[in-house]
């Protein structure tokens, strides 16, 4: 290298260094700040420790199984390597290896999120349990019923009971809870529910980390009502049973209902995972809640794609997060409901359609893309679910008259009226309402309900979510197609000029209307100026600017 070549690098090297310093200095340079820790005035400080604590042990027990996951491999080599060297030991690993062949089978590979797996799964808990408990909901005790299910439990030839259990009652007004109890009592024995929002998980307990350090605030929503009434039912009628075992309770449902939540408030501990996304629970789950009550959680009731847009935007089990058509439920829901209601509980001004309100509550909440633009996907999503949870309270007129289903006869519920003791029900109803406190009938938002929701039980009838996709996507792509045979039927005319009579075609004239101004000086009649473009003539030379030439 020469020494003009080595002393210009040297140069260059000094002047982007001197650049970086100059950098540096304009930024400043950046301290470390230290953690100040969780001020002791903040709320929840101890659950904010406990989760870190937490943490800490997660990272610790991976660590702790990385580092063995290691060890196992490098004795593995080791071992393989020792055989390579000793000829008896490869004589043994050349035997294993046809044998271990042989039992390694290809696993078909299960996916949870199957409609399919969960008719499967609600079978076993419908065959497997002796009392049957469907939940319902409060706000929508006639939509969140299936008269399939029901059907299906009352026709088997093992007799099974059916009981319903009204949740989120503390939703609901007072005077429509009472309404719809004497409703579903008529029919089959009812019990008022209201499950408790907040309970330690069991893995917690099990680590040491009880109730009185978590430091959990004892709330209107800790509490639980109806459950020792749904005991003492329970209990009550294993005891008439002749064979002394365990009575098999399941529990059956649509999405968030509250399978779990009542499970959960019986065992008070979170034994089930609940949450605001649909379909948690994805397998049968057994709970024993005493010596005489083992309770059995099953995946939700899969919907009907033939149901009307409310019951599949409320009762479908496909996650909100994952709906396509979100825009399209809320449509469905607020066509269903009081607009001035809805109005007042998310106060926002009056509204003309759904996109406008979706418009109105992006901008309340700052739901908002780039340059400002409302995110309504997101609106959509936010309100289906404040109406699927325990958020949003509103409430459903009873039918006018009183119908029995075709699957229910006076004989059927005579005799599983027979089996419980329905004076002792009514009289803890009673307590249940008097424990709870309502909302009242001014703040509840009306809801015009459909009807019972019709469910799918036999797998084969089920539609996968990605075979539903794909017919609304060809029906999409034929009716564009339909659209652009009309458009070109209409514009036939003009496609058939080739591209030669376009070369030799005239220069275009456009006429200009001149403005007519009001005043003295303004004319009767219009000017009209023309302006010749030549379309055929093309401008090869580039615009760009040429430092080559234009720079000096």
């Amino acid at each position: 290298m020469t020494c003009h070549k080595r002393y210009k690098i040297q140069k260059k090297v000094r002047e982007h260094s001197r650049k970086l310093r100059k950098e540096a200095k304009k930024r400043g340079h950046k301290k470390t700040k230290k953690d100040p820790g969780i001020p002791n005035e903040a709320p929840f400080k101890q659950e904010v420790l406990r989760e870190a604590e937490l943490r800490k042990q997660r990272l610790e027990e991976l660590r702790e199984k990385q580092k063995l996951a290691r060890q196992k491999e490098v004795a593995k080599k080791r071992k393989l390597e020792a055989a390579k060297n000793d000829p008896k030991a490869k004589k043994k690993l050349e035997k294993k290896e046809p044998t271990q062949k042989r039992q390694t089978k290809p696993l078909t590979p299960v996916d949870n999120n199957s409609r399919k797996l969960f008719c499967r799964e609600l079978k076993k808990v419908i065959e497997a349990s002796d009392v049957v408990l469907e939940v319902l909901d409060a706000r929508d005790p006639l939509g969140s019923r299936c008269p399939q299910v029901e059907q299906a439990i009352l026709q088997l030839e093992e007799k099974k009971m059916l009981v319903f259990v009204l949740n989120k009652i503390d939703l609901v007004p007072k005077e429509n809870v009472e309404k719809w109890l004497k409703y579903l009592q008529n029919e089959l024995p009812t019990v008022l529910f209201k499950s408790s929002t907040q309970l330690t998980d069991k893995n917690m307990q099990a680590k040491g980390l009880g109730i009185r350090s978590c430091g959990i605030d004892v709330s209107k929503g800790n509490t639980c009502a109806g459950s020792q009434c749904l005991i003492k039912l329970l209990g009550d009628y294993s005891r008439t049973q002749k064979e002394s075992k365990t009575l098999k309770v399941g529990v059956i449902g649509f999405p968030n209902v509250g399978k779990s939540s009542i499970i959960n408030s019986l065992k008070q501990i979170r034994t089930c995972h609940v949450g605001l996304v649909r379909g948690i629970t994805k397998h049968v789950q057994e709970v024993h809640i005493d010596k005489q009550v083992k309770m059995l959680d099953s995946p939700s009731i899969i919907a009907s794609p033939a149901n009307l847009k409310v019951a599949l935007a409320l009762r479908s089990v496909t996650d909100i997060e994952k709906l396509g058509n979100s825009l399209e439920a809320v449509k469905a829901i607020l066509k269903h409901s009081n607009q001035q209601k809805i109005m007042l509980q998310y106060n926002i001004p009056d509204f003309k359609n759904p996109l406008e309100f979706l418009t109105l509550l992006a901008q309340k909440r700052g739901m908002l893309k780039k340059g400002g633009v409302p995110d309504m996907e997101k609106a959509a999503r936010m309100l289906l679910y404040d109406w699927t949870g325990a958020k949003i309270s509103y409430h459903s007129h009873l039918p006018e008259n009183h119908e029995l289903p075709p699957h229910l006869s006076e004989s059927t519920i005579e005799g599983i009226q027979r089996s419980f003791n329905m004076e002792e029900l009514h009289v803890s109803n009673t307590n249940t309402i008097k424990a709870v406190r309502f909302p009242n009938m001014a703040s509840s938002i009306p809801f015009h309900s459909t009807g019972p929701t019709s469910g799918v039980l036999d797998e084969n009838e089920v539609v996968e979510e990605e075979a539903v996709e794909q017919e609304e996507m060809e029906a999409d792509g034929q009716e564009v197609e339909a659209k652009v045979e009309v458009l070109g039927s209409e514009d036939g005319d003009d496609a058939d000029i080739e591209d030669d009579d376009v070369a030799e075609a005239e220069p275009a004239v456009i006429s200009t209307k001149g403005k007519q101004t009001s005043g003295k000086g303004s004319t009767a009649g219009a000017e009209q100026r023309q302006l010749n473009i030549d379309f055929t003539t093309v401008n090869q030379e580039d615009d760009a600017y040429d430092f080559n030439k234009d720079y000096f």
